[in-house]
């Protein structure tokens, strides 16, 4: 699953896809196909920018999809939220096509994942504000000292 989540598009693949979907575009016949496979390509790009486009895309395409569709694009909403370090929005995609298909193999190992990642990131997040504390402890005590000696 890992190798999902960190595969990176290269950028010969990003550039036809990319020219692909604009010359439909511009046509006036852009197909679900292309934008798929645009918005999957850009879900993999190594700027956040780009899968945040890629996340639009695919949250344009569900709502008029069949669930055959709308199973691919829950899948790669989870990876692109996942990979915008946006967890909550990931673990909702993820759970809710758990619900359709809760033996889905690659679902649950996307969950574990999320979920660890989650675990991992609100650890750190806490050991970086109990040590903004600790520092902002120490200087209050240091003030607190030099204060002190300053009225003596």
């Amino acid at each position: 699953m890992e190798a999902i989540v960190n595969e990176i598009v290269s950028s010969e693949d990003l550039l036809k896809f990319e020219k692909k979907y604009n010359a439909e575009l511009r046509q006036g016949s852009l197909s679900r196909a292309t934008q798929f496979e645009y918005a999957w390509c850009l879900i993999r790009s190594k700027y956040s920018s780009d899968i945040v486009k890629g996340v639009a895309i695919l949250e344009e395409l569900y709502p008029d999809s069949s669930k055959e569709e709308q199973r691919d694009y829950i899948f790669y909403l989870a990876v692109g939220n996942y990979r915008l370090k946006e967890y909550e929005k990931a673990l909702k995609f993820i759970r809710s096509m758990l619900k359709n298909e809760p033996h889905n193999q690659q679902c649950l190992e996307l969950e574990k994942l999320i979920n660890k990642k989650m675990q991992r990131d609100g650890l750190l997040g806490m050991a970086i504000v109990g040590g903004a504390i600790v520092g902002l402890a120490g200087m209050a005590g240091l003030i607190g000292l030099a204060v002190s000696k300053g009225k003596s």
